[in-house]
Formats: C-alpha cells, structure tokens, sequence
C-alpha cells in the first residue's frame, strides 16, 4: 500500500470512471492527488469521498485543451505539496465516425482533446519535475494508437500521443524525467467521458472474438498499469508502449 508513499500526481480526467479509479488507488498507495475535470461537482464530490476514507487528494477545474488552466493547476499542486513527481494524461474523448463522416469540427475538437491536451499537460509539469529532480509522465493513448481502426480522427489523435511521448522521453530523460504511454484495449465500464460499448460500431459478441482473452478490461486493469508506470518500480522504463488490451495487439 506504498508504492507512492511520498510522491505527488496530478491526473487529468479524473472525474471519469478510469480517472477516478487512478485517483483512489493512488492514494491508497500513499500518493496525495490532485485531479482536474470539467464536472466540478464530481469533482468534488469525489474528493469528499477519498478524503473520507484517509486519501488526500484535491480537485481542480481543468479544460485541459487551456494553456492557462493547466498553468493554474500545476501552480496550486506546488503551492500544495511542495513538488510534482507524477502526472497522468487520462482526459480524453472518444469518437467512430470514418473519415467521410468527420467534419472539420470533429476532427479539432478530437484533436485538441486528446493531443493538445497531452502535449499541454506535459510542457505544464516539466519545469516542477526538474525542480523535483524528476518524475514519470504517463500518456493514455489506445490501441487505436498502434493499428489502423476506421476512427481517423481518433486515431490520428492517439498515434500522436504514441510518438509525442517517445520525443518527450528521449528530451528529458537526462533531467530525470521518464515518459511512457497507456495502450487500453476495450473498457467496458469507463473510459473517455464514461465510454460504453454502445459507442463502437462493432456488437459486443464482434468485440470478444477480436479479444483472445474474451472478456473487456474493467477500469482497474488499466490503472494498475499506470501505477507500474508512475512507480519507482519502474525506473528503467522510458519512452515506450504498455499494452493492456486482452491481447487484440498480439492478433
């Protein structure tokens, strides 16, 4: 129950189910937290509730597509704790339009989301994670980051955030700053703004034979890969792809 014991994380898109799940095991793994989101009141009222059970962590409005907002949260995370050991790129929205269907609207918004955001996140934390002689960045991206799925907009996002990250590893590795990312198969009960299966255009019986181990992940598959990730258990580990998909990759 301490593998963060010490260490401070900022994680986006926390009010989400996989948000708030990274939220609460982090702090029950000795991390204090501060997350951001739109939802302010699930923002707070998750706070309430880890604060509750003995976590700390603090909720912060963030629009992670504002160069301004993130600049706030970072600034009120050191005027907090001190430091900036961890922070994890969870925002992030989801859409399965093919290419002739994705308006111009469809494809920024995409973008400035899932790309922009990391890419802001990011430049945000560096600056506090040299002063704290390091840290871990880890970036949700999907394995719609890694094979071609007909999503254009969202996969062009999630490639980016595959590559955006192996450029920030091999920057800031000499600062003592490591960047991995997060490739998520099939969350069936959370995901970019409470994702559910409903939303891909694929059955679900489609979805599982497509998965060899035949089930979907649920929200802690994924955040137990993160926590690896943001751990001193990782040291060694930069710039590269953890996939959790149920083994679709392998395919």
């Amino acid at each position: 129950m301490d593998r963060l014991e010490g260490k401070v994380a900022l994680i986006s898109g926390g009010t989400g189910g996989q948000g708030s799940t990274e939220v609460k095991l982090f702090c029950q793994e000795g991390a204090k937290v501060v997350f951001g989101d739109l939802d302010d009141e699930k923002g707070k009222s998750l706070e309430k509730e880890v604060r509750n059970s003995g976590g700390e962590a603090t909720y912060v409005h963030l629009d992670v597509t504002s160069e301004s907002d993130w600049q706030n949260t970072v600034s009120e995370t050191i005027e907090l704790y001190g430091k900036l050991n961890i922070l994890i790129n969870n925002a992030g929205v989801l859409l399965t339009k093919r290419l002739e269907e994705t308006t111009e609207e469809d494809w920024d918004f995409v973008q400035s989301v899932n790309s922009k955001g990391v890419f802001l996140g990011a430049k945000s934390v560096i600056s506090s994670m040299k002063d704290s002689g390091g840290g871990s960045i880890v970036n949700i991206s999907s394995i719609a980051g890694l094979v071609g799925r007909p999503w254009s907009a969202y996969v062009a996002s999630k490639g980016a955030v595959r590559l955006l990250t192996k450029s920030i590893a091999v920057q800031y590795g000499p600062n003592g700053i490591r960047c991995n990312s997060v490739h998520p198969g099939i969350v069936s009960d959370n995901s970019m703004g409470e994702l559910t299966l409903s939303q891909f255009p694929f059955s679900e019986d489609q979805l599982l034979d497509d998965t060899p181990l035949k089930r979907f992940a649920v929200s802690e598959d994924i955040a137990m890969g993160v926590l690896y990730l943001s751990s001193d258990e990782s040291s060694y580990v930069t710039g590269t792809e953890l996939v959790i998909d149920g083994g679709i990759y392998a395919k």
